[in-house]
């Protein structure tokens, strides 16, 4: 498909709405706290069309979610315009009062996007990409296709599985499976749930605490077996061709990347206006096109092969497991404790 930059009736309004209103159309700048990474290819699709709409100049704040959600709280909510920062990290800033509720009727776009996406914590903001966390494995050098969560403890597996760290966003989801493979609420009964944990321990080489890490432990062959993120994938194919997405019966689990509003943005029309433009059709195709991010508005259309990396459809969506950051954000630091005793850290 051919990237157009073409821009939507909504998009447009943008412009409508600067004319109607002098005081927006002044020079101002407006800053957006993220990661900080494709920073060349956001630059042209995001940022540059962005300040030629607002008539504003948008500068970063980047890090990582803990730190930058961190500064934030430290600022009082001020100091940002947007932040993005995955959802368990989101679901913080809510309960740490430094997010405010985003005006629906001013992003018209949500309407646009996946049900998932729209609303996941509440009147906050919305996902603008979905990942999903599954099973990695090398399938030249394990013999059963791994199709299931509870194949983690496989005997076969011994000293050949790599999960992730504890305080990583996919380590607390180890915990979530362990109780459900104890049959309980991992939440109700951590007992049960880390019994489990301590059981899978022989099959488990090391704890990653980076994607790096993982794709290093892979090219060495150390391990053959990973729990990961699916931004990872197209870097650990490129690494060890050999290496597939498990196709798990009971399910991958959802991450969601959010864009929400401090509650001390300087620029809250702005702010609206900034996430309206990126749940564009038009970019959204193009981060899609571009490896950036997987879109999550439902008019993207893309080839087999630019989906091939990415959670993309209504079919994959619609099977994603959700992760209730409440009760998780509640019980993580008594969780990496017992983490940290059942693995020597």
């Amino acid at each position: 498909m051919t990237i157009r930059r073409t821009f939507s009736v909504a998009a447009f309004s943008a412009a409508a709405l600067l004319t109607a209103n002098p005081a927006l159309a002044q020079s101002r700048t407006f800053t957006v706290s993220w990661w900080g990474f494709n920073g060349d290819a956001l630059q042209e699709i995001i940022i540059d069309p962005f300040q030629e709409m607002c008539d504003c100049d948008v500068v970063f704040e980047t890090g990582n979610n803990a730190d930058r959600l961190s500064r934030l709280q430290l600022r009082g909510g001020e100091g940002v315009d947007v932040i993005y920062l995955t959802d368990r990290f989101s679901q913080l800033g809510i309960e740490l009062g430094l997010f405010q509720p985003v005006d629906r009727a001013q992003v018209p776009n949500i309407d646009q996007i996946y049900d998932l996406a729209q609303a996941p914590q509440g009147e906050f903001g919305p996902a603008y990409t979905i990942g999903r966390v599954g099973i990695v494995y090398n399938s030249e050098e394990v013999a059963e296709p791994i199709t299931s969560w509870d194949d983690l403890w496989r005997e076969d597996l011994a000293s050949q599985v790599s999960l992730p760290g504890i305080t990583t966003t996919a380590g607390p989801m180890v915990v979530l499976r362990a109780g459900q493979r104890a049959g309980v609420d991992a939440y109700e009964d951590p007992d049960a749930a880390f019994a489990e944990v301590a059981d899978i321990v022989p099959n488990v080489l090391t704890n990653y605490n980076t994607g790096s890490e993982m794709i290093n432990l892979f090219s060495t062959g150390e391990i053959t077996v990973s729990m990961a993120q699916d931004f990872a994938l197209g870097r650990l194919q490129d690494a060890v061709p050999s290496v597939v997405w498990a196709d798990l019966e009971d399910g991958a689990i959802a991450t969601l990347n959010t864009i929400n509003i401090p509650t001390g943005s300087e620029n809250v029309e702005l702010a609206h206006m900034f996430l309206n433009f990126v749940l564009s059709i038009e970019i959204q195709q193009e981060l899609a096109e571009r490896g950036v991010d997987a879109p999550v508005h439902a008019g993207v259309d893309l080839t087999e092969e630019q989906a091939a990396p990415w959670t993309y459809g209504d079919e994959m969506i619609s099977g994603l497991q959700r992760v209730d950051y409440v009760p998780m954000n509640a019980n993580l630091d008594e969780w990496i404790n017992r983490w940290n005793e059942i693995f020597g850290m």
